[in-house]
C-alpha cells in the first residue's frame, strides 16, 4: 500500500540496546545445507512438468531472459518472448453462483455487489491446484486497503453507512477458480469454490488469547468471535493446504483517544486513525467506546480455500502485530515453523514453532496445529550471529510485575514483550520466503528514512544505513534446523542505484538497480523474485513525471546476479507472486496503479496518472497479471 511513514509518529519508543557496528555483506557467508526428507516430500508436487533448457536439474545460469528497461508510459512491460494478460481486476465478479454483478466503470456498484466482486488493491497471492495438473486451480489473494476516492462514484464528498459497508466489502480475501484452455487462463464462473472474505465476515478466535479479557467486547462478551479481517498484505501457503494472511496496519482504521494510554500509544491509535471514517457508521471502530476492539485485529488468519463453508480462524499463538504476512517452513521432524514480520519502522521479526508435527489428512487433520507452540522474536547480533528470544509468560521479564498477567496478554502485547526482551528493531520487515534447498530464510527490509536521524535509533549491524531510503534484503540460516534458537545471518543485497548522488543510497546490487524491496517469492528452482514498492510521496515528491515505476526482478541466489523482469504502470506497487506447479505460469499482482500522493485519491480525475488496465482515462484498477513464455516454457529460464 502507499507507505509514506515520514509524517507518522514512531510507535516503537522502547529502550532496547542497538548494535552500532555496520555489517560488511561481502565478508559474511552462510553455511549451506541439504534438503531434508520431510521437506522434499512436501515440495515434490512443485516440481515442473514442462521441462525446458535451464529448468530444474539443468546446468548453466538460472536467469535466461533479457532484462527489461525502466520505461515511461501507462503500461506493463515484460521481457522479450513473454506475454502478460490481465486477469480478475478489482470489481469483476468472483463467481458466486447466482450473484455475479458486473463492474460499473463509474464506481456505482453497491456494497452488496462489491461483497461478491474482486476486492480492491490486490496483494499476496497463492495458487492451489485442483487435480494433479497445472491447468486448473484456485487463486487466493488479499485485498489490502481501499482508495475511497476511486471506490465510490463521488469519492468521499459525502459519507454514509453504505459507503462504509462498501469499503469494508472491498477489503479482505478473494478465492477464485481458474482454468487454462489453449494457453489462456480464465476465471471459472460460476464456481463452487468462489468466495469473498471481508471486513465483516465472522471469524473464530483460537489459541492462548481466545476468550482473553483483552479480547472481550459488549458485542462478543466471550472474546471468541470477531467480525472481519482487513489490511491483509503478504500471505502464506501451508503444507496442509490452507492460506495464511497477516492483518497489517489495522490500527489506522480505528478512531482512538486523544490521550491514549501506554498500550494504545504503543500500537499507534490516534483520533480519526488514517482517515477511513468507518467509526462514523460502524461503532465498533470507535476505540474510545470499545477499547478492546483493536486487540481483536493484528493477528495471522487462516482459511481453507477448498471449503467455502468453513469459518476462518484468527491464530493468536502466532502473536499480534502489524503482520505483513506469514511464511511456513518445515523442520526435519515435520513440525511447522511460521516466520512473520511487522511492516513498521523499528519493529520486529518473529517465528513460531509448532509443538506437534504436521499430520496427513490436510486442513481438517491440522485444524489446531497452529494453536500450540512457541513464539520467538529475533535478535541480530554483530558478527553475523543472532538468537531467537521466546515470548513465553514467565520467561525473563515477561511477568505479571511487568504487565503480563498470562500468555494471552504476552501475545496481545507482542510489541511490548519484544521491547522488554531486546529484539532487534528493524527497517520495516515485510515479506519473508524460504529457500527450501539451502534451508535459508530471506526477509525484505523495505526502507526506514527515520533510521539514525535525530531522536531515533541509530544504525546497527542488520540495519546499517542512516536515513535508509533504499532498503535491503537480509537472510539467515538456523543452527541445526528451522527450530534452532540461534542463527547465522548476512545481507543478500543492499538495494540502491549506483548513480545516486547520495553514497548511502548506491547499495551493492550486482545487476539492475532497484529500491524499496517488498514482495519476495522463492521459486522451486531457487530463483528469488523481488518486487518493489517505492512510495509516490517519498520517491516522486508529488511529481509523477519523475516517478520511478515499480518493478519485479529475479535474483540468482548462488551468483547474486539480479535482473529486471517486469516494470509496472505509473504509481503502482508490484506485489504478490505465485506460480502454477509446472512453473510455466507466473501470477503477479499490480496494486494501486496511478496512486496519488493522497491515499484517498481525487475522484474528479480518476485516470489522471494512470487508467491501467482499461485505458481511455477510466478508473485505474488493481489486477492480477498472468505471465507466460510464448513457447510455453519455464518462467525465468
Amino acid at each position: 500500500m502507499p507507505k509514506d511513514f515520514s509524517t507518522m509518529e514512531d510507535s516503537n519508543r522502547s529502550s532496547n540496546p542497538d548494535i552500532h557496528s555496520v555489517s560488511d555483506p561481502a565478508r559474511r557467508t552462510l553455511v549451506r545445507g541439504g534438503l531434508s526428507a520431510v521437506v522434499a516430500g512436501l515440495f515434490a508436487p512443485l516440481l515442473p512438468g514442462c521441462a525446458t533448457p535451464g529448468g530444474p536439474g539443468a546446468g548453466g545460469a538460472k536467469l535466461g531472459f533479457k532484462s527489461v528497461p525502466v520505461t515511461a508510459g501507462d503500461r506493463l512491460v515484460v521481457p522479450e518472448g513473454y506475454v502478460a494478460r490481465v486477469l480478475a481486476p478489482w470489481g469483476e465478479p468472483v463467481g458466486v453462483a447466482g450473484d455475479m454483478p458486473a463492474f460499473k466503470p463509474d464506481a456505482s456498484n453497491t456494497a452488496a455487489e462489491q461483497a461478491v466482486q474482486m476486492g480492491m488493491h490486490h496483494d499476496g497471492v497463492h495458487f492451489y491446484p485442483l487435480g494433479s495438473g497445472s491447468d486448473h486451480g484456485l487463486l487466493v489473494m488479499n485485498h489490502e486497503y481501499t482508495d475511497d476516492g476511486l471506490l465510490h462514484a463521488d469519492g468521499m464528498a459525502t459519507w454514509s453507512a453504505e459507503k462504509v459497508r462498501k469499503s469494508q466489502a472491498a477489503h479482505g480475501i478473494s478465492v477464485i477458480e481458474l482454468q487454462r484452455q489453449d494457453a489462456t487462463w480464465e476465471v471459472v464462473r460460476p464456481s463452487r469454490y468462489a468466495r469473498r472474505i471481508t471486513a465483516y465476515t465472522p471469524f473464530r478466535v483460537a489459541g492462548p488469547a481466545a476468550g482473553h479479557a483483552l479480547l472481550r467486547t459488549a458485542a462478543d462478551p466471550e472474546g471468541r468471535r470477531v467480525l472481519g479481517t482487513f489490511n491483509n498484505c503478504a500471505s502464506g501457503k501451508t503444507p496442509w493446504g490452507t492460506y495464511l494472511a497477516g492483518e497489517e496496519n489495522f490500527f489506522g482504521y480505528f478512531h482512538g483517544p486523544a490521550e491514549p494510554d501506554a498500550h494504545a500509544r504503543r500500537w499507534g491509535l490516534k483520533p480519526n486513525g488514517w482517515g477511513y471514517r468507518w467509526h462514523e457508521h460502524d461503532e465498533r471502530f470507535d476505540a474510545t467506546r470499545h477499547p478492546n476492539e483493536p486487540n481483536r485485529f493484528g493477528w495471522i488468519v487462516e482459511i481453507d480455500p477448498m471449503d467455502p463453508t468453513s469459518t476462518p480462524v484468527k491464530r493468536t499463538a502466532l502473536g499480534r502485530g502489524t503482520h505483513e504476512g506469514a511464511t511456513v517452513a518445515v523442520t526435519r521432524d515435520g513440525r511447522a515453523v511460521v516466520y512473520s514480520g511487522e511492516d513498521a519502522r523499528f519493529e520486529y521479526i518473529y517465528k513460531f514453532v509448532s509443538r506437534d508435527a504436521i499430520r496427513p489428512g490436510g486442513a481438517q487433520a491440522n485444524r489446531d496445529l497452529l494453536d500450540h507452540g512457541t513464539l520467538y522474536v529475533a535478535r541480530f547480533d554483530a558478527g553475523g550471529r543472532g538468537a531467537w528470544l521466546p515470548l513465553v509468560h514467565g520467561s525473563g521479564p515477561l511477568t505479571a510485575a511487568n504487565g503480563f498477567a498470562d500468555q494471552g496478554e504476552v501475545l496481545v502485547k507482542g510489541r511490548q514483550a519484544s521491547d522488554l526482551l531486546g529484539g532487534t528493531k528493524m527497517d520495516r520487515p515485510e515479506w519473508l520466503t524460504v529457500d527450501s534447498e539451502r534451508r535459508e530464510v530471506y526477509c525484505s527490509l523495505t526502507n526506514n528514512t527515520s533510521r539514525g536521524t535525530e531522536g531515533q535509533p541509530p544504525v546497527d549491524a542488520a540495519n546499517p544505513r542512516a536515513a535508509n531510503s533504499m532498503g535491503q534484503i537480509i537472510r539467515w540460516k538456523e543452527d541445526g534446523d528451522f527450530d534452532g534458537l540461534a542463527f547465522s545471518w548476512n545481507h543478500f543485497v543492499l538495494a540502491g542505484d549506483p548513480a545516486n548522488e547520495n553514497p548511502d543510497a548506491r547499495g551493492n546490487v550486482k545487476g539492475d538497480f532497484f529500491g524499496s524491496p517488498d514482495g519476495l517469492f522463492m521459486d522451486p528452482r531457487g530463483v528469488l523474485w523481488i518486487e518493489t514498492d517505492a512510495s509516490s510521496t517519498t520517491m516522486g515528491k508529488g511529481d509523477y513525471a519523475r516517478l520511478p515505476q515499480n518493478m519485479m526482478l529475479a535474483a540468482d541466489v548462488t551468483t547474486g546476479e539480479i535482473r529486471r523482469f517486469l516494470v509496472g504502470p505509473p504509481g503502482c506497487e508490484v506485489t504478490g507472486a505465485t506460480m502454477a506447479p509446472d512453473l510455466c505460469t507466473l501470477f503477479v499482482n499490480i496494486q494501486h496503479p496511478g496512486e496519488t500522493p493522497s491515499e484517498r485519491s481525487d475522484p474528479a480525475a480518476p485516470g489522471r496518472y494512470s487508467s491501467w488496465p482499461d485505458g481511455n482515462g477510466g478508473r485505474p484498477r488493481s489486477a492480477t497479471v498472468v505471465i507466460r513464455r510464448q513457447d510455453g516454457g519455464i518462467i525465468g529460464t
